[in-house]
């Protein structure tokens, strides 16, 4: 293809060309052709039999950027020409225009090459054609060329732009869709096909072909979309479908495209894709399950029965009937969740949600708001109360009797029951937070009252409601001003001697106003349902441990040991040990006098770590005490269990019925209490002595120390110390 302006073939046989290979052009060359192909907007190169350039025009020497005496004589070599394929690979010479006629005498037709550009970089394409051309008996190639950068740039572009929509669509669930609205003619890609299960040319393809195959139910609502596209004017639009998959199910589908319309706005052409939505659907069902759904039991949450129970609300307005809500929870849940572990409660949990949709109507609502409380709501019970209640308690006593029957959980039978607490509504402006907690006071009411069974609630339980409120907040700023401070009540052997002291909370009000933990509000039960007892326990933990610290340096309080009640919810607390421990270490109290006080409802609440926190304390000094033993559920398998080092006859032992002034069984009760603590090597206080013949009694059974109104009442810390100290009898 490298070529020069053709010579003059008359000058060159008067002048005779010497040089080696050199053949004459043929006298069809005439110099009358050369101004001619010096105009041509071509470039034309004349390559001898052996390869070497004879002659080439002056465009074809702009192009290949050489002069004549550079470019005539040149071989059709790589060292003397770089020219490269159409996809910018080199070219290897027998593939050069030129060479290729020599070679085989046919022509090049429309062959691409490009020529890298000596000045400006990159490559000049040219579109060649080469022909056979005989003289003397020698065969010669013609090489035609024009530039054509700009085209192939256009055309590499395209390619470039075809193959990232290929690999786009490739990597796309999107189903590429034409429809010439013109012509008639429509296409629809194989991955089309593939999303209703067909290979292409299996089913008759045209411009009602997605309608058709869309389901039924979807094919008149696109019919309509699409006659209301079409007159719209809109050129962009989306609708989404279900195909009839060729295995009978239905794909969720996305098409969405383009429309190219004339100058009038008539529709000419429609293009666009179809998407599979199936793995988005299954995703957004996924999110709302999870948004709305408890995963354990598959039930609604709190958050769809808040948003259902609006609508219900709503409903009951319009009908002016009434409805019910249903709060229940489980009786004793949390102490087989602890002592039978959290998959047991699982299963529980499941085969209670099983049996609560069982005993339900098909128009009731149920829900777990978590843990183990459930929600029914109950729709259209009647426009009169009184029917509304009947209803309520027919509801309620089938899903009594549905719980009351034994679950089977892992080669093991377990009984429960619910408490429920009921509220009823009319559509009254009564709000969802309103109903939920007047069942829910309703429900601790059901408790109250022994369980397994169900109340309504009333006024009187929200008036209780909002004074335990009350207390709370009240209590909250007591800890806070440290409020709560210590009596100590004197603890004597039966030969009069002090023996020890009980350490009681009592609560400083404000003024001169001084609370016991019984009765005055109740203040130690409402601490015990708020969480607040643990803070306090702590705190009175703090004081008396500098309260033995004080003692041992007292000579005749020295050796008197303290004892202090300890919640099972401190018990419970993993850092109740290590806090209790370095109380200890920082006020200096010698561990071995304190003594702690648990109540028998530890056994109710046992956990399988509380007694290496007891035995961990127990290595420290630290003593412990049963309070009000025989009055609770406790087993004596418990005593070996626990590190108790005293047991503690309560009020209802030492107050025990005497007939005819001779004591009967409660007598009976003790002696036997008393031996079991003789063989189990444990001491025994009696508390509660509140007159001589109890005390003389007691006192007769063996029992180690007395406590009561009788011997000595509570006094506060600092007048006990008066009273018995040291200082005091000085």
């Amino acid at each position: 293809m490298h070529t020069e302006p053709l010579r003059d073939p008359a000058r060159e046989r008067a002048q005779g060309d010497t040089r080696p290979g050199t053949e004459v052009p043929a006298p069809l060359l005439a110099p009358l052709l050369d101004p001619l192909l010096d105009h041509l907007p071509a470039g034309v190169v004349v390559h001898g039999s052996d390869g070497h350039v004879l002659s080439a025009n002056r465009h074809a020497l702009e192009l290949l950027g050489r002069g004549t005496d550079e470019a005539v004589g040149l071989e059709a070599t790589v060292p003397a020409w770089h020219f490269v394929r159409a996809d910018g690979t080199p070219m290897p010479p027998h593939e050069f225009p030129a060479n290729h006629v020599l070679r085989t005498g046919e022509p090049v037709r429309d062959l691409v090459v490009g020529l890298p550009a000596p000045v400006a970089g990159g490559v000049r394409w040219m579109l060649a054609n080469a022909y056979p051309e005989r003289h003397d008996g020698r065969l010669r190639a013609i090489v035609c060329f024009t530039e054509c950068t700009a085209l192939q740039s256009t055309r590499l572009a395209l390619e470039q732009s075809e193959q990232r929509l290929a690999l786009a669509l490739r990597g796309s669930t999107d189903a590429p869709w034409d429809w010439d609205m013109v012509s008639g003619d429509t296409y629809y890609s194989p991955r089309w096909w593939e999303l209703v299960g067909y290979a292409p040319g299996e089913q008759e393809a045209n411009a009602t072909t997605w309608i058709r195959m869309a389901h039924p139910d979807d094919q008149s609502r696109i019919a309509g979309f699409l006659a209301e596209l079409l007159h719209s004017g809109r050129e962009h639009f989306g609708i989404e479908f279900r195909l009839r998959h060729r295995a009978g199910h239905d794909v969720p589908v996305l098409a969405r495209g383009y429309i190219v319309r004339d100058a009038e706005g008539r529709a000419l052409r429609m293009s666009g894709t179809t998407g599979d939505l199936t793995e988005r659907k299954h995703a957004e069902r996924r999110i709302y399950e999870l948004a709305y759904f408890d995963h354990l039991t598959g039930l609604p949450n709190r958050r769809f029965l808040t948003e259902e129970l609006g609508k219900v609300l709503a409903r009951a307005a319009r009908s002016q009937q009434y409805g019910a809500v249903m709060f229940l929870d489980l009786d004793n849940f949390k102490l087989l969740n602890d002592t039978m572990g959290h998959d047991v409660g699982d299963m529980l949990l499941r085969q209670v949600a099983a049996r609560l949709r069982a005993a339900l109507r098909e128009s009731d609502h149920l829900a777990r708001l978590g843990g183990d409380e459930f929600v029914v709501v109950l729709e259209n019970l009647g426009t009169s109360k009184d029917d509304a209640i009947g209803e309520a308690q027919l509801v309620s006593r089938r899903i009594l009797d549905a719980l009351g029957v034994p679950f089977d959980l892992v080669a093991c039978e377990c009984s429960t029951s619910p408490s429920i607490g009921t509220t009823l509504f009319d559509g009254d402006r009564t709000g969802i937070d309103t109903l939920l907690k007047q069942a829910d006071l309703a429900m601790y009411r059901a408790k109250a009252d022994g369980r397994n069974t169900m109340r309504f609630f009333d006024p009187g339980m929200q008036e209780a409601a909002a004074r335990q409120a009350a207390l709370d907040g009240q209590l909250r700023d007591g800890l806070a001003r440290r409020q709560f401070v210590l009596h100590c009540q004197p603890q004597f052997a039966p030969d009069g001697r002090l023996a020890g002291a009980e350490a009681l909370v009592r609560w400083q009000r404000d003024g001169d106003h001084m609370a016991a933990p019984v009765g005055a509000g109740e203040f130690i039960g409402q601490a015990e349902a708020s969480g607040l007892i643990v803070p306090i326990g702590m705190q009175v933990l703090e004081e008396s441990c500098g309260l033995l610290a004080r003692w041992a340096r007292d000579p005749r309080l020295a050796g008197l040991p303290l004892a202090v009640n300890v919640s099972v919810r401190q018990l419970r607390d993993p850092d109740f040990p290590d806090a209790l421990a370095a109380m200890l270490a920082a006020s200096g109290a010698p561990a071995g006098r304190l003594t702690l006080e648990i109540t028998e409802n530890v056994f109710a609440a046992k956990l399988p770590d509380l007694i290496p926190r007891m035995q961990r304390l127990n290595e420290l000094g630290v003593q412990f005490a049963l309070d009000d033993f025989g009055t609770g559920p406790s087993s004596l398998a418990y005593l070996q269990d626990f590190p108790f080092a005293t047991l503690k006859i309560g009020r209802a032992l030492v107050h025990a019925p005497y007939d005819d002034g001779a004591p009967a069984h409660g007598r009976h009760l003790v002696e036997a209490i008393v031996a079991l603590a003789r063989k189990l090597d444990l001491g025994i206080i009696a508390e509660d002595v509140e007159d001589e013949a109890q005390r003389s009694l007691l006192a007769d059974c063996g029992c180690d120390v007395l406590q009561g109104y009788l011997l000595g009442r509570p006094v506060p810390a600092a007048e006990f110390e008066r009273m018995y100290g040291a200082a005091g009898t000085a």
